[in-house]
C-alpha cells in the first residue's frame, strides 16, 4: 500500500499536475492541502475519473483538505480538529480508508512571528498534539498526513542559519513538533533516511529548486502498527519541475501487508 501527502497550492489550478501524478505513481491514499477552493469547486468528476473516491473540506481562496482513496471512498470520521469551535479554518479532515485511519492537515504557516498568527500557529499546534495522543492510543494503524510548516532539525532545511526567526524554524513550534514525536510517533521519511539532505518544498523564487534550495515541511507520521509495516518513504522530486507544478513535491510511504509484517516480527523475536 502507498500513503502519500502533497500540498498542491490549488487544486483546480494545478489539476492536470495532481491528475497526470496520480496516473503515473497510483499512490492508494492521498492527502492534499492548500485546496484553495470552496466546497462546491472541488474536481469530484476529475478525480473520480481517475479512480478515486474522495471527500474535502473546502475554503474561498486559500487553505483546503481532502483525502483521496484508490477504487473506494473514504469514510469520514471528523473534518476539523477538536478544541476550538470557533476556528474556522479548513485544516484538517480524518476518515477511515479499509482499516486505516487517516488524519490530513494543514497547519497554519505562523508568520510574522511573533505575533497573532504566530499565537494561533502554536494554539493550533498544541490541539492536534491533543488529539494526536487519542488517536495514538487506539488500536488501528494512524497516519497524521500533511503540510506541517515545521522544519524539525537544521538537516531539514537548506540554510538554518537564515531561517532562525521564521515561523516555520522557531524553536517553539520545533519543540512542539517534538512534543508530538514523542507520543511515539513515526516520523517515516527521516526513520528511513535518517541522515539524507531531502525535501519536500521548493519556494518559486531565487531558483530554488534549480539550487535544491529546500525545506522538509510535508510529514507522515505513523502509529506503533502503521510503523511496523513501513516499507519506504521518498520524495517525487521530479514532480516540482513539471511545468506550472506547486511549490511542493509529493511525499510518500510504502507498506507491507499486514500478514507480511507480522511475519517479520514473529522473526526478530
Amino acid at each position: 500500500m502507498k500513503i502519500a501527502t502533497f500540498n498542491v497550492n490549488g487544486v483546480n489550478g494545478r489539476l492536470p499536475v495532481l491528475l497526470r501524478w496520480l496516473g503515473e505513481s497510483a499512490p492508494d491514499i492521498v492527502c492534499l492541502q492548500e485546496l484553495k477552493a470552496p466546497q462546491e469547486r472541488f474536481p469530484l468528476t476529475a478525480i473520480r475519473d481517475a479512480g478515486y473516491g474522495a471527500i474535502w473540506h473546502g475554503q474561498k481562496s486559500w487553505n483546503g483538505v481532502a483525502i483521496l482513496a484508490r477504487g473506494t471512498d473514504p469514510v469520514e470520521r471528523r473534518r476539523s480538529l477538536p478544541g476550538d469551535p470557533e476556528d474556522s479554518h479548513s485544516r484538517y479532515i480524518e476518515a477511515m480508508v479499509g482499516d486505516i485511519v487517516v488524519g490530513c492537515l494543514y497547519l497554519p504557516n505562523g508568520n510574522p512571528a511573533p505575533g497573532p498568527k504566530f499565537d494561533y500557529k502554536l494554539r493550533w499546534f498544541d490541539r492536534l498534539t491533543k488529539h494526536a495522543k487519542k488517536l495514538f492510543a487506539a488500536k488501528e494503524p494512524v497516519v497524521l498526513a500533511g503540510d506541517y510548516n515545521v522544519m524539525p532539525t537544521d538537516l531539514d532545511v537548506y540554510k538554518p542559519e537564515r531561517w532562525r526567526d521564521d515561523a516555520l524554524f522557531r524553536p517553539e513550534v520545533r519543540s512542539a513538533y517534538a512534543k508530538l514525536i514523542r507520543q511515539g510517533w513515526t516520523d517515516a521519511l527521516r526513520e528511513l533516511h535518517p541522515d539524507e539532505k531531502i525535501y519536500t518544498f521548493w519556494d518559486y523564487f531565487r531558483n530554488a529548486y534549480a539550487r535544491d534550495a529546500g525545506l522538509r515541511i510535508d510529514h507522515l507520521l505513523l502509529n506503533a502498527p502503521l510503523a511496523a509495516r513501513l516499507k519506504a518513504a521518498q520524495v517525487d522530486r521530479d514532480v516540482r519541475g513539471w511545468e506550472k507544478a506547486s511549490d511542493h513535491a509529493p511525499t510518500w510511504i510504502e507498506l507491507a501487508d499486514k500478514k507480511r509484517a507480522a511475519r517479520k516480527r514473529v522473526v526478530k523475536r
